[in-house]
């Protein structure tokens, strides 16, 4: 119980941390916003033209008589548009980092200085494009499990009684995981931490990820939260990456802070 208060804490530090910080908020807001207009785009079109997607890939339910046929593209429509909601959610934060790489990047850098007790932070040196591939890469193995886990998740749903309560609040914990994940992956790959560790770092601290993760990811269901969440969520994460590493922290939050903008990482 206290690693899930712990990882609620980093939650709110991180917010708190970018309302001190605030003229490096609207820099922030610019790739949730990008991926916000394309996932609307994405949702739009598939509520205009779901159903004529499913009749195209049913076309064995043509001769079916009413209202079989109705029912069964209907329910097939449905349930097409509730897994894209999913995997909205489960993606939104891969697609906006991805998109944000350079910003995020160095907004963390920016947080790791500011806490650590020296006034340094561990740097990759890495090429930019390489840590594009690497983020793209990783991004994409985590989008595999997560989309294996929705489709067990959508399945269990069916069960009488379990799929209404057991599973929903699973469901939750999974994309909390898997948000923590991507938004911790910023500071722990540039310190030099590949996927298969840093979810064996996770893994060791549960409770914490699901702390941080969980609020996180149902803030998410709400409409346009998540674009006003992502940089703070950022902030957090990265102070929590400490912790993880066992790393010390200082006081912080110092005022007379650098500007933070899209920089390319040294090569």
């Amino acid at each position: 119980m206290h690693d899930l208060g712990a990882g609620f804490g980093y939650l709110l530090k991180g917010q708190r941390w970018m309302a001190r910080h605030g003229r490096h908020y609207g820099f922030g807001l610019v790739p949730g916003l990008i991926t916000l207009v394309l996932y609307v785009a994405a949702l739009v079109a598939l509520a205009l033209w779901g159903q004529d997607f499913v009749s195209w890939a049913t076309p064995f339910a043509d001769d079916w008589s009413s209202p079989w046929q109705g029912l069964f593209r209907g329910f097939l429509t449905a349930v097409l548009f509730v897994l894209a909601l999913l995997l909205s959610v489960l993606t939104f934060t891969a697609v906006t980092l991805l998109i944000g790489q350079p910003f995020y990047e160095t907004l963390s850098e920016k947080v790791d200085r500011d806490v650590s007790p020296d006034g340094t932070a561990p740097e990759s040196g890495l090429p930019l494009w390489r840590e594009l591939w690497i983020s793209a890469r990783d991004s994409l193995r985590i989008l595999v499990r997560a989309v294996l886990w929705g489709v067990l998740l959508f399945a269990l749903g069916f069960v009488p009684f379990i799929g209404q309560t057991v599973v929903p609040v699973v469901g939750f914990f999974v994309t909390g995981f898997f948000l923590t994940e991507e938004l911790t992956a910023v500071a722990l790959q540039r310190r030099g931490i590949d996927l298969r560790a840093r979810l064996t770092l996770l893994r060791s601290r549960r409770t914490l990820i699901w702390g941080f993760g969980t609020p996180l990811g149902l803030s998410f269901l709400v409409p346009f939260v998540a674009v006003f969440l992502m940089p703070g969520a950022v902030a957090g994460a990265t102070m929590m990456a400490r912790e993880l590493l066992g790393e010390e922290t200082g006081a912080g939050d110092q005022e007379g802070d650098t500007e933070v903008g899209p920089a390319s990482v040294d090569e």
